[in-house]
């Protein structure tokens, strides 16, 4: 018994200066993030939690010691039963492929009047009505929408004139001397050299037709069967930066969305002709000149899943993330997709991004049946009314996704917890409410970019 009990009291004396260390590191690194409620009520905990611990040490209140030493273990044992999580959350694989001209970036660009507004909408009365709401706001980057900032809006403008003058260059003629090269020789070269160029991570798969659309919906060739597919992709991700997303629905993120395809566009362009320079067909695919749907490709690469938001949640920087694909028939090796089953479960069990949404655009249910296959739906139509009523993209739901905080030592632990441990995801999101709210408001911009 005397072994136990000095065990259990100098286990207090541990438990008491690790808690101090860690929540007062925690409080140190929200008041960096300028998360003030959260430092607070970290440095709350970090006075009183220790108390009991150091107490039971310092005056050897050796049954209290005991129970505090018996409750950590059993708590710990807690978290490391397997508990069940449901599979096949989501359906893995779309039976039919989606047309372009459906989404609602096509439809935007439709004019009425014109030939392209009268043939669209006599084959889809049905969105004719939700289509003419968002026409009647001011629409993105507009002088009269909500969060207007002339230098922002500019600085966007600018990042997507700039990616618009990529298009000749996402294809182009291929070398006919082909270099003989191995796979695994080129992922090792394309995964060091997609990273030196600015992207976060990068993946390989296998090209399935439900990858690509059926049809071009924007552009000159709009209305065009896609009939040429490669057989593999390459698919990197590029990071939002967490500051100026933190400030959505604010003009911030419309510039960072702006800057980020860019450099996915960028990246993705000279990967493309680094592979047909070397004699293999090679296709960018950026802002504005997609024929692949870009979350589903990166999906099967490996690079996440595909959440309640309809965006791809990574497991470092969740959706806060902008995407580049290079299509190509130079056989890479390829990721075989298996559902994340513990990312779902979190995406599941969080609905924060609905509780956020300004349009109330994300469903608070499970995944349910559209277009035969079993997955998340957004309301598109209202979520891209907002849009044009904001001027910008929005992106509270990217904001305050708890997998899309910063990457340091405290969010990396929780998404590790969120990871291992079914416990541990049914207790990390009532834990990122208490800390910075269920519905937390926007931060501020960075005062660079504030209007005098």
């Amino acid at each position: 018994m005397d072994l136990i009990s000095s065990l259990a009291l100098y286990f207090c004396l541990t438990c008491a200066i690790l808690f101090l260390i860690g929540l007062s590191y925690s409080a140190i690194v929200f008041w960096i993030e300028k998360e003030n409620r959260a430092s607070f009520r970290a440095t709350l905990i970090a006075l009183f939690l220790p108390i009991p611990y150091f107490l039971s040490w310092h005056y050897a209140w050796e049954i209290v010691a005991i129970i505090l030493f018996i409750d950590f273990i059993l708590t710990a044992i807690a978290f490391c039963i397997p508990l069940s999580t449901p599979e096949n959350r989501t359906d893995s694989f779309p039976k039919t492929q989606i047309d372009e001209r459906d989404i609602m970036f096509s439809r935007n660009e439709l004019k009425p009047g014109s030939q392209r507004y009268e043939e669209y909408y006599s084959k889809n009365p049905i969105r004719k009505a939700t289509d003419d709401e968002f026409r009647k706001e001011a629409g993105l980057l507009s002088k009269k929408s909500i969060f207007y900032n002339s230098l922002a809006y500019a600085a966007s403008n600018a990042s997507f004139y700039t990616v618009d003058q990529f298009k000749n260059a996402i294809d182009g003629p291929v070398n006919p001397e082909k270099e003989k090269i191995s796979p695994e020789r080129m992922f090792e070269f394309l995964t060091g050299w997609s990273k030196k160029l600015g992207a976060l991570n990068i993946g390989f798969t296998k090209i399935e037709n439900y990858h690509y659309y059926s049809h071009k919906g924007r552009g000159e060739n709009y209305g065009q069967e896609i009939k040429e597919h490669h057989k593999y992709a390459i698919v990197f991700t590029v990071e939002m930066t967490q500051e100026m997303v933190a400030a959505a629905p604010q003009a911030s993120i419309v510039m960072e969305s702006g800057q980020q395809y860019l450099e996915a566009g960028r990246i993705a362009i000279q990967i493309g002709q680094f592979l047909r320079s070397l004699g293999y067909a090679a296709k960018a695919h950026i802002d504005g000149n997609y024929e692949v749907i870009c979350p589903l490709v990166a999906r099967d690469a490996g690079l996440g899943e595909i959440g309640r938001m309809g965006l791809l949640m990574t497991p470092k920087e969740g959706p806060r993330v902008r995407l580049g694909i290079i299509t190509t028939n130079f056989k890479v090796p390829v990721h075989k997709y298996q559902q994340n089953h513990n990312l779902l479960d979190f995406c599941n069990r969080c609905k924060k991004c609905a509780d956020i949404c300004p349009s109330k655009s994300i469903s608070f249910d499970g995944p349910k049946q559209v277009s035969g296959i079993k997955r998340w739906q957004i309301n598109s139509e209202a979520c891209f009314t907002y849009w044009a009523k904001a001027g910008t993209d929005c992106g509270r739901c990217m904001a305050t996704c708890p997998y899309a905080h910063p990457d340091n030592l405290l969010h990396n632990s929780i998404r590790w917890g969120i990871k291992h441990s079914p416990l541990f995801r049914r207790i990390a999101v009532p834990l990122d409410d208490f800390f910075y709210g269920r519905k937390p408001k926007s931060a501020d911009m960075p005062n660079w970019i504030k209007e005098n």
